[in-house]
């Protein structure tokens, strides 16, 4: 059963079945929380990259040991689990869709999705190594959401400046 409780919006269509009930066979762990300032996904920005919002990434113990040097990059990549999107639709049409047709899940990026799995790339503004926090800004999630993952971002190889998407 999906977490949101609103029918599919006129054009979009469900996949068969709610991958969300499906058994699990990725053994992934949440590494830490978000801490933002939303709480309604109606309040969330639709890209981090439209928010100043000052965010705090809190990494579990277990694996703050694998923090240290982190603060050499001025930006990072977050994975993490949109744990409230629901899971079931194939073919989307999102709010914010500038063109008003419906597209394919793997076409968009709605959090809706078989495995609700989001990247932001967010600057990094500060580190607490012993409390095992970051300080980031560029976040576009809820409070509390599930954390994946941290990555550097490196230029030289995440910024795809010739990169396009067809209208």
């Amino acid at each position: 059963m999906p977490n949101d409780p609103l029918p599919p919006r006129a054009g979009e269509i469900r996949f068969p079945l709610d991958p969300g009930a499906l058994p699990g066979d990725a053994r992934l762990v949440f590494i830490g929380r978000l801490r933002t300032p939303w709480t309604s996904r109606a309040d969330c920005p639709r890209n981090g990259r439209l928010s100043e919002a000052i965010c705090t990434v809190e990494v579990d113990a277990p694996y703050r040991s694998a923090l240290p040097g982190v603060d050499r990059a001025s930006h990072l990549i977050l994975l993490y689990w949109m744990h409230e999107a629901r899971r079931d639709l194939a073919v989307q049409a999102p709010r914010h869709n500038v063109h008003p047709v419906p597209r394919g899940t793997f076409c968009v990026r709605s959090p809706v999705r078989p495995n609700p799995i989001a990247l932001s790339a967010v600057e990094l503004l500060g580190c607490d190594f012993a409390a095992g926090t970051l300080r980031v800004r560029g976040l576009d999630c809820l409070n509390g959401t599930p954390l994946l993952d941290i990555k550097p971002y490196f230029p030289s190889v995440d910024s795809r400046p010739d990169a396009t998407v067809a209208e």
